[in-house]
């Protein structure tokens, strides 16, 4: 019923998809009954702001990569229903039992609430560069912490070009993810979950793209970023179990660099 009120909220504002009416209907998504890990998670990662920056509309076409416990799927979802596309591109299991349940987990919140869900088309994102979607069927894609996982995998690039292809001339790339200490090594692997900002930047631009905007808005200056575990220390994977869980709750989920990326339009 809540997500019902919301594309009902979104129905009257039919005639207009600029930021103002966006951000009423994300603040009436976000208020509706949510799980509480969700609401927990807003702290942190300022849904809202977040996707307004990267300039989320009604009328989107995004693909969202490895969405994983679905947090964004339950935002966007109800969001462009009516006029937009949400493709959900999932992990390829690689014969992992972890990413096959993961993947099922996923499943089973679409076939949760299949009026609201029927229209998240679910796709497989590729890790050797192949296509997830038709070449320029979207203007949005959207990456939350995937980046330090695609470069552990040393396959960043092919992601990366996978993305380019996906999206329209002009279309936006937005990633978020853990931020280095600008002091550390330079690690092309990211074993400790965290990416230097400039590296980042420098390698996505390298294959075609254009920074236009960088946000703070998910930035955390309490992490210190000197975790046993890396940034899989904090929330939400608690890698270390209950060891220091309050302390490391207290800090909240990693640092983070927020970046608009375009593709441009000309050749």
């Amino acid at each position: 019923m809540a997500a019902l009120a919301a594309l009902a909220l979104l129905a009257g504002c039919a005639t207009t998809s600029g930021r103002h009416s966006t951000a009423v209907a994300l603040d009436a998504i976000l208020a509706s009954p949510r799980p509480a890990t969700d609401r927990l998670a807003d702290r942190d990662r300022h849904p809202v702001q977040t996707l307004l920056f990267f300039g989320l509309r009604p009328t989107t076409r995004v693909l969202q990569v490895w969405p994983r416990t679905g947090y964004y799927t339950r935002i966007i979802a109800p969001l462009v229903y009516r006029r937009g596309r949400l493709y959900a591109a999932l992990v390829e299991p690689d014969h992992s039992p972890f990413l096959a349940a993961r993947i099922a987990r996923y499943r089973r919140l679409l076939a949760s609430n299949p009026r609201l869900y029927k229209r998240v088309r679910v796709v497989t994102f590729p890790l050797d560069g192949g296509n997830a979607v038709s070449p320029g069927s979207v203007n949005l894609v959207l990456t939350f912490g995937d980046l330090h996982q695609w470069m552990a995998r040393g396959a960043a690039r092919n992601a990366l070009r996978t993305i380019y292809r996906a999206l329209a001339p002009g279309g936006v790339l937005g990633v978020v993810d853990n931020r280095a200490a600008p002091g550390a090594p330079l690690d092309r692997h990211a074993e400790d979950g965290y990416v230097h900002q400039s590296y980042a930047i420098k390698l996505i631009e390298s294959l075609g793209f254009r920074l236009v905007a960088t946000s703070e808005v998910n930035a955390n200056p309490r992490d210190t970023k000197e975790y046993p575990a890396g940034a899989w220390t904090l929330p939400p994977a608690y890698r270390l179990g209950k060891i220091h869980r309050r302390r490391y709750a207290a800090i909240g989920e990693p640092d983070r660099f927020t970046l608009k990326f375009v593709k441009p339009r000309g050749p």
